[in-house]
């Protein structure tokens, strides 16, 4: 409060004011020292011109002038504190002071700026801050103490100046001109133009009231919170005036001795209270210099709570983005979980509809085990008819051991087949050789020439020959293609004719062939799995096919599925194990999509090395796409539940459930480690199986009607299933179909328990001669030949 009442104090004053005690005298009393020009200036860049107006009205050379620059500091009324202006009243002492330095410091800057320009111009200049309530009247009070009289000061803003301007627009400059003492000449300064001034009014020195002096001298009060050099500044300029009158009385001459003892006494007096008044300004001091460095101390402890407060406010502002960011991802997140959640709800829908379809399906399989029951019973009745002939004959089945015979045929009956190999009935190409169809013997084969002149040695190629004519003369499976004959001369190998060429041909559907049904399709996975177990299971020692592929599957005209291209099979022995690699029995073009990866590194070849290829083959028929980048492609649909996007759409509509469960057993059996691939009996088996129980017969059916057609209006009765040709002499087996007699008997002879038909197991290996059929094909081939 008391800091607040004061109107005029000093914040800072120039070492010369200090060297010189006394007030500025007058004009008239100063005649042999230089007068002094005040030049009131702002914070502002405007304050630059100003001052070089009085530097060239008032230049070096007059030596008349020494420049006073002056800055009235009013006091602060709003603290600017974190982007916010709080009023002065509401701040704190200690952050009330450290504003006002580094106020006064920007001020103290602009000042030496100036006084640089001066002594550029050799002009001598000093710096004057003053603090007051109010600007015009700081200096008001200023000009009566300092007995100012020259004062340059701004007539008003730079932006308010016009050419035409002749009077005074600031508030502050009407009232300094009217207020300020007569004895002072004033120059009003706008954008470095002269616009008014005020001219004095000479006074002389007894016309000035002693009054004026001892009520400007009670204004001019010392603030104990000052800087030292400040107080002792002021306090040095009123207290030596008294002190150097006394000392000249002391010099004045004397009319008596007890004048002379008075003065002597006064003079003592007067001395003793100057030497008192000495002590208590030293101790005055020595307090204002303790205040002082504590102040200091609370502005740096001030200064160090700003820069803490900014850290604050940078950590806050750090922890609200933060803040900002996670409530984004949380929402991001409850999108997704909302999305789950709907394709949650549609896959249960899903999952419903296809429990009522999987429902239906088990009524129909229902009825269909009806039927079969039915069928095992005609069954039961013929068995027991073969039991009896038996009994009256004392006949019993004969068995065959060793290998089955092949046929050996002449170099020529290959040419006369193949009409000398005529380029246009070539219907296949490989590594290996070339098929062509022929006609041997009233029969459509397929005759395979291998290729003399390919790049591989001409050891492996007759160690190809020898070991495909071994392997397919040992085993004979419906799903197996049937080896007819052989020619060593024309190193030739005679198959029967599948007309429906192979499975990569139909995928492809080469020269326009209507594509696979799903249903046709799911067929032919059972007809290679099947084969495979086969092979596999195949006693003393499995068969290894390892070149299993989509080309190396072919339909029949039944779209009855067989392996061939067994050039490369081996049976596992250990001996072979030991030496089997990669490139010594791998097909090198073509093939190595579908290839075990382990038997790639390892050189190990185990029937796991088939169910890798096996895999392939089964996501090729759901998605029809080629082998490469197959397996990732499946392995994103299923993980993000979109497999039906890669269906074959051409094959009609997958069943989804089912279509899901061939994925997994296709990715299942492509595991990298083989370990983790599945076996074929135990585990893809019991999936497949399933899907095709109910529709058994029904195919039988369709095979049967489909091979009557292709050989141009034979009975489908006629033709035995395994065989696929016109039976000379039928034999009704266990399961109550009827087939040719070497067929069955190699059949049941190589160690199968089941039916070639249904895959169901055989009750017995009798078997019993269809006479009435075998008369009837009789009659019927005559008739034809006729």
């Amino acid at each position: 409060q008391e800091r607040n009442e004061r109107p005029a104090t000093y914040l800072s004053a120039m070492d010369a004011a200090c060297d010189s005690p006394e007030p500025e005298q007058s004009s008239s009393e100063s005649g042999e020292k230089m007068k002094k020009v005040y030049v009131a200036v702002g914070a502002g860049s405007d304050s630059k011109a100003m001052v070089l107006w009085a530097l060239h009205k008032f230049p070096r050379d007059s030596g008349a002038a020494s420049l006073v620059l002056l800055h009235v500091y009013p006091q602060p009324k709003l603290i600017p504190i974190m982007g916010a202006r709080i009023p002065a009243s509401q701040v704190q002492e200690q952050e009330l002071i450290a504003y006002k330095k580094m106020e006064l410091q920007t001020i103290s800057d602009t000042l030496d700026q100036h006084l640089l320009l001066c002594a550029q111009e050799k002009v001598q200049a000093e710096k004057l801050v003053v603090e007051s309530e109010d600007v015009a009247e700081g200096l008001v009070q200023l000009i009566a103490m300092h007995h100012v009289t020259a004062l340059v000061m701004g007539a008003a803003a730079d932006k308010h100046y016009t050419k035409e301007m002749r009077a005074l627009k600031s508030k502050k400059a009407r009232a300094v001109e009217q207020r300020a003492d007569p004895s002072c000449k004033i120059w009003y300064i706008c954008k470095g133009t002269l616009v008014y001034r005020r001219n004095a009014v000479p006074l002389g020195h007894e016309a000035t009231p002693e009054g004026t002096q001892e009520s400007a001298a009670q204004q001019f009060s010392v603030d104990r919170s000052t800087s030292l050099s400040e107080t002792w500044c002021v306090s040095s300029t009123w207290l030596h005036k008294p002190h150097a009158r006394l000392q000249m009385e002391r010099t004045s001459p004397c009319g008596s001795d007890d004048n002379g003892k008075e003065i002597v006494k006064e003079f003592d007096e007067a001395d003793i209270k100057f030497q008192h008044m000495l002590r208590e300004l030293e101790s005055v001091k020595k307090q204002a210099y303790e205040e002082k460095h504590g102040r200091e101390k609370a502005e740096q402890d001030l200064f160090q709570a700003f820069q803490k407060a900014r850290v604050s406010e940078n950590m806050y502002l750090g922890e609200v983005k933060q803040k900002n960011e996670i409530e984004e991802k949380l929402a991001t997140v409850m999108e997704e979980i909302e999305s789950l959640t709907e394709t949650t709800d549609g896959l249960c829908a899903k999952l419903q509809e296809e429990r009522k379809k999987r429902s239906a399906l088990e009524k129909r399989t229902a009825h269909s085990d009806r039927i079969i029951k039915d069928l095992l019973l005609q069954r039961d009745k013929a068995v027991r008819e073969v039991e009896a002939l038996h009994a009256k004959k004392g006949e019993s089945s004969a068995t065959a051991e060793g290998t089955m015979h092949i046929t050996e045929l002449s170099s020529s009956e290959i040419k006369d087949a193949t009409n000398n190999f005529d380029h246009s009935l070539k219907i296949g190409e490989s590594v290996y050789g070339s098929v062509y169809k022929g006609f041997l013997r009233h029969t459509n084969v397929a005759i395979k020439k291998l290729n003399l002149e390919s790049t591989q040695p001409e050891s492996q190629s007759q160690s190809q020959f020898n070991q495909e004519i071994e392997i397919l003369s040992r085993v004979r499976h419906p799903n197996l293609v049937t080896l007819i004959g052989a020619c060593k001369d024309a190193q030739a190998l005679v198959y029967e004719y599948m007309p429906n060429g192979s499975l990569d041909d139909r995928l492809a559907c080469k020269d326009n062939s209507k594509p696979l049904s799903w249903q046709l399709r799911t067929r032919i996975i059972s007809h290679v799995c099947s084969a495979l177990i086969f092979l596999h299971s195949n006693k003393p020692h499995s068969i290894v096919h390892s070149d299993l592929k989509a080309s190396n599957i072919l339909l029949d005209g039944n779209n009855v599925a067989k392996l061939s291209g067994f050039g490369v099979c081996r049976m596992i022995t250990d001996e072979f194990r030991d030496t089997t690699t990669l490139y010594r029995h791998t097909h090198p073009k073509g093939s190595f999509v579908y290839i075990d990866p382990e038997y790639v590194m390892t050189g190990d070849l185990t029937p796991l090395s088939d169910v890798y290829s096996f895999g392939i083959v089964l996501l090729r028929l759901l998605t029809g796409r080629p082998g490469f980048g197959l397996l990732r492609d499946v392995q994103r649909a299923v993980e993000k539940g979109c497999l039906g996007a890669i269906l074959d759409s051409s094959a009609g509509g997958w069943p989804a459930m089912q279509a899901e469960q061939l994925a997994r057993v296709g990715l299942k059996c492509c595991e990298i480690r083989r370990k983790n691939r599945p076996d074929l009996q135990k585990e893809v088996w019991t999936v497949i199986e399933p899907m095709l129980k109910p529709a058994s017969i029904m195919l039988c059916s369709l095979s049967f009607k489909s091979v009557s057609e292709d050989l141009g209006g034979v009975p489908p009765y006629f033709i035995c299933p395994i065989l696929q040709d016109v039976m000379r002499e039928p034999l009704i087996a266990a399961d109550g179909f009827t087939y040719e007699a070497e067929a069955i008997r190699e059949w049941i002879d190589s160690g199968h328990h089941t039916s070639p038909m249904t895959n169901l197991e055989l009750l017995h290996r009798d078997l019993l001669p269809n006479h009435a059929l075998r008369s009837a094909i009789q009659e019927w081939l005559q008739t034809d030949a006729q």
